[in-house]
């Protein structure tokens, strides 16, 4: 029953870091009013103004909607798509993206199913359905043997285009990546986010983070207020319950250079997942980052970005 319990946490935490599922309105997946939308929408402009570097937003048309990318970097620069963490968009990569955007062409891209500029049309994506919508974003841009960073929820995503045969992804780094190697380490530590989606305020908000991060301080409040707006309209959603760890035989299945990092205060990974990265993916590399949380893109965002830049280069 304890098993089962710890079980259905898992679950629970997982499933609230999506957006809702709507009866009437697909295009309303997210939000329930237009106030939400233009509440989150003005937040997310604020926070993507720090970016440090010169880009571009633009909207691709896939069969689920539509799918905002963020461009940035010299043109004639190496291809590399960021995925998102949950319910963070592509604005969380603010404190990481002028090293990123230094020598590759970036193409950050918000996942559909979330809080952020993308809008789904839709019924709640598959796994399958997961893998049509990034290969007709990566059709558009004619990206070929690009580079893929992901994060938490956006690692696992990463991980699953890797296993598609063929895939035209060269690099992978997965920066804490959810449900990839293993559930969640520490379900107790995360009940905090459960009750901020289920009783939302910002009070629970700054629990949530000090529990996921090992320098709050440090997220700019600018961001902070976008990442509780999203947290405060996500809701529930079922298909969530297909995000498992992958299989032995899945991971085995990845021949591509991988780089897996790890906080050393991660409530969601611990070495059990780098052990798991070693055992199965053949041409892997993995580090522990001290002084880190899930959050380390932030909590240490010099010794990340060193990190993934050393990897990809």
């Amino acid at each position: 029953m304890l098993k089962l319990y710890s079980r259905l946490a898992i679950v629970l935490f997982l499933v609230t870091s999506c957006a809702s599922t709507k009866k009437a309105k697909f295009e309303d997946y997210v939000f329930k009013t237009r106030n939400e939308e233009q509440k989150y929408q003005s937040a997310y402009n604020k926070a993507l103004k720090l970016w440090d570097v010169p880009y571009t937003e633009e909207d691709v048309k896939t069969s689920f909607g539509t799918a905002h990318v963020i461009l940035a970097g010299p043109k004639n620069g190496k291809n590399l798509v960021l995925l998102h963490g949950m319910d963070a968009s592509s604005t969380m990569w603010y404190p990481n993206i002028k090293a990123l955007a230094k020598n590759h062409r970036i193409y950050a891209i918000d996942f559909i199913m979330e809080p952020n500029k993308s809008n789904l049309t839709a019924k709640p994506l598959s796994s399958e359905d997961i893998l049509v919508f990034y290969n007709e974003v990566f059709n558009y841009y004619k990206l070929k043997k690009f580079d893929i960073v992901g994060a938490s929820r956006g690692g696992w995503i990463a991980t699953l285009l890797a296993t598609q045969k063929p895939n035209s992804i060269d690099k992978i780094v997965l920066l804490s990546p959810a449900q990839t190697f293993k559930f969640i380490d520490k379900v107790g530590k995360t009940t905090s986010a459960l009750m901020l989606k289920l009783f939302p305020s910002e009070h629970k908000f700054g629990k949530t983070l000090s529990t996921f991060s090992t320098h709050p301080e440090k997220i700019s409040h600018v961001y902070k207020r976008q990442f509780y707006l999203a947290n405060k309209y996500a809701k529930s959603n079922s298909s969530m319950l297909k995000m498992h760890p992958f299989s032995d035989k899945e991971l085995q299945s990845i021949q591509n250079p991988v780089l897996v990092l790890i906080g050393d205060k991660d409530v969601i990974n611990s070495e059990e997942s780098l052990e798991r990265a070693q055992k199965h993916l053949k041409n892997s590399k993995t580090k522990i980052v001290k002084d880190a949380g899930h959050f380390l893109t932030i909590d240490q965002s010099k010794i990340t970005n060193d990190a993934v830049i050393n990897f990809l280069d």
